[in-house]
């Protein structure tokens, strides 16, 4: 859902109450505009404006400064440059330095903000820090002076539901003639936070939520469990992948071999896993590699990369999390002997909705794996949003800076976590792709889950069946809606079937066998549109397979009776199987299932793929979906089974692309000849 108070950019003159232009010389009025205004429409009273501020206080001021206007048009386009498999410059990734450069606002901008502030409110330039990523300015300021340099006032906002309180004004000023070059100041709409002794004092503790780890962020399901009913009798049994899907039913469906456990792998290709408030347990992964994987020795695990007081793996069973002993079952019997590396996101405080930010997700992973986008600026949006992410120092957990550029990103990174679109401010989501373009920029491949939920979201997010509008317009997931990431849906061997048919789309209702319903995530965004390199996929399933429900365009849903997005980018664009699936939790064998095991499956057989790239003195792969869309052949198409949701039957699969299980599912010989067959 939107928050309540969301800001307008306005290139109006201003407005300024009598009180304060009777303060302004007379030449001010005219000269200054109002960049941002608050919007109290639909607010929902949460948020009420106590005292103004002292004019002795000091606070911490960032003026974000818009990235080259000419960068942001051609970012596509260089991205699909080292992306698509025609281009001459396949593979050539980009360095941050190179992305930093090429992105930079002008010079002639960053001096003329600059001369402002200093001329206006008396702030020495050698005050003024310009950012190392060059998308924004930093000075600490006393009220008095901001309120002089951006014409307003500021007051102490308080959250009843939370007990925060932020230093904010309802709107603020600049020159005219800056407009095109400021793009967000903070505080100011967006506040910042108070820290008051009231909310050093507030010791919350999340609830322990028992076996399955403590949760994850809002907006996120664990994958769905149920006890095994029966235990395969060896690691390499074919005969019940039907019942039970293990490394060696995987082997057989996607045709490939493990690694000898000796193999010589690159230390620069370890495969990334995202996890938050969701822990590894190394006895069930010690559990996992006995009975199924004997060539994984025991206490083999991944490399932590803590960011910002994560902390794994947990030593108490009773707290093993199913999503990450899941990843780590599924990917590291698939690429052993090359490594893991946990990004372990967010104190447990945090990572629990600590402070009311339950709605947030990705921000401090990307700040910690790409120090820039501490500081990025765009949409409105400079840095990590106050009312959605983490505050480091954390009172109540972790008492450290916030994370930024601490690790480098791997090659390859999955993401089994993910929330729907209404959950989050379009501008949100639209700066966090931004983000996701640069790292495929620099050669990273980002996989996500699709969804669990088929066109609907989950219940009671917006409508009772977590459906839009009235519960019957489609919902889109996210982060899947952003262009620049690899979507992976769910298949599944049906009762009866084995490893040597075509799977189908995982269709399972309510209580057969789950408690819940699950099927593959799908559908169109309501925010991004339909990318270069799926429009003619899209195109082709409309025009064969056209789906029996009305639509509307350009995400308007509530001004139609339609159903879903005609022209917005298409989810998912890949599946693997992710049902079924046997692992160890808490000490005991079981079964889940979820695109959450589809998304790891997908990313570590393409780290194999990057494995023999790199031995042929080649680089990884990066954003593949140009490649594949191009090459749909080298995937196994998913012809059968649906995504219900919101009242329907969902989508159909269908020959070639289709928003249940995208190209279908990995051949890993086939997918391993067009990629090394590239520069």
């Amino acid at each position: 859902m939107l928050l309540p108070l969301l800001p307008i950019l306005l290139a109006a003159t201003a407005t300024i109450s009598p009180a304060l232009a009777r303060a302004l010389p007379a030449n001010t009025i005219t000269s200054h505009v109002i960049h941002e205004k608050r919007d109290l429409v639909g607010g929902t009273g949460r948020w009420s404006k106590r005292d103004r501020i002292p004019a002795h206080v000091k606070v911490p001021v960032r003026v974000g400064l818009k990235q080259s206007a000419e960068a942001m048009e051609k970012a596509q386009g260089w991205l699909m440059e080292v992306s698509h498999p025609a281009s001459g410059k396949f593979g050539r990734h980009w360095t941050q330095d190179e992305i930093i450069e090429a992105f930079q606002p002008a010079s002639e901008a960053v001096d003329e903000v600059m001369a402002w502030i200093s001329e206006t409110a008396s702030i020495p330039k050698q005050r003024i820090t310009h950012s190392d990523n060059k998308a924004w300015l930093a000075f600490d300021a006393s009220v008095a002076d901001l309120e002089s340099l951006l014409r307003t006032e500021y007051h102490e906002h308080h959250d009843a539901a939370t007990g925060r309180s932020m230093i904010t004004c309802d709107q603020y000023h600049v020159p005219a003639h800056l407009v095109d070059h400021v793009d967000y100041i903070t505080p100011g709409v967006k506040g910042i936070h108070v820290h008051t002794s009231d909310l050093k004092k507030r010791s919350w503790k999340p609830a322990h939520h028992g076996p399955g780890g403590y949760g994850g962020p809002s907006g996120w399901q664990p994958p769905k469990q149920r006890p095994a009913p029966h235990m395969p009798k060896n690691g390499s049994e074919l005969s019940t992948c039907d019942v039970a899907i293990t490394p060696a039913c995987l082997q057989a469906l996607y045709h490939f071999e493990p690694l000898p456990p000796n193999a010589e792998v690159s230390p620069n290709n370890s495969m990334g896993i995202f996890e938050e408030g969701d822990f590894y347990d190394q006895f069930d992964l010690n559990s996992f590699f006995t009975n199924f994987t004997s060539y994984i020795p025991n206490g083999t695990h991944p490399t932590l990369d803590s960011i910002d007081g994560g902390l794994a793996p947990t030593t108490n069973l009773s707290e093993a999390g199913s999503e990450s002993n899941l990843d780590f079952e599924l990917s590291i019997p698939i690429i052993y002997p090359q490594t893991t590396t946990l990004y372990q996101s967010d104190d447990l405080y945090y990572a629990e909705g600590g402070n009311g930010t339950t709605g947030g997700i990705f921000n401090t992973f990307l700040d910690a794996i790409d120090g820039s986008y501490c500081t990025y600026s765009a949409f409105g949006e400079t840095g990590n949003d106050p009312k959605l992410d983490p505050t480091y120092p954390d009172p109540n957990g972790y008492q450290g800076q916030l994370m930024c550029g601490v690790y480098k990103p791997t090659n390859v990174i999955s993401i089994s976590y993910g929330e729907q679109e209404q959950d989050l401010p379009a501008f949100y989501q639209k700066r966090q792709c931004n983000e996701f373009l640069k790292l495929g920029l620099q050669g990273v491949s980002i996989f996500v889950a699709s969804g669990d939920t088929g066109v609907g979201g989950i219940p009671g997010d917006g409508a009772a069946n977590g459906c839009l509008k009235n519960g019957t317009v489609f919902s889109p997931t996210q982060p899947n809606s952003c262009p620049w990431l690899t979507n992976v849906g769910a298949t599944k061997v049906y009762p009866g079937r084995t490893v040597y048919e075509p799977e189908s789309a995982v269709v399972d209702p309510a209580s057969q066998p789950y408690h819940s319903a699950f099927s593959s995530g799908g559908g169109f965004s309501n925010i991004f549109p339909i990318p270069d390199y799926q429009t003619s996929a899209i195109a082709t399933y409309f025009a064969d397979y056209n789906p029996p429900y009305p639509y509307y365009y350009n995400g308007q849903y509530n001004s139609s009776d339609g159903l879903y997005n005609r022209n917005g980018r298409g989810i998912p664009d890949v599946a693997a199987n992710g049902d079924n699936i046997a692992t160890y939790v808490g000490g005991k064998f079981g079964l889940e299932g979820g695109t959450s095991a589809s998304s790891p499956i997908f990313a570590a057989l393409v780290t194999r793929i990057n494995e023999e790239r790199i031995k042929a003195g080649k680089g990884p792969v990066g954003f593949i979906n140009p490649t594949l869309y191009e090459n749909a052949h080298v995937l196994n198409d998913i012809v059968n089974g649906t995504n219900p949701g919101c009242g329907t039957d969902g989508f159909s699969c269908s020959p070639g692309w289709d928003p249940v299980t995208g190209l279908g599912t990995p051949n890993y010989p086939k997918m391993l000849k067009l990629f090394m067959s590239l520069p």
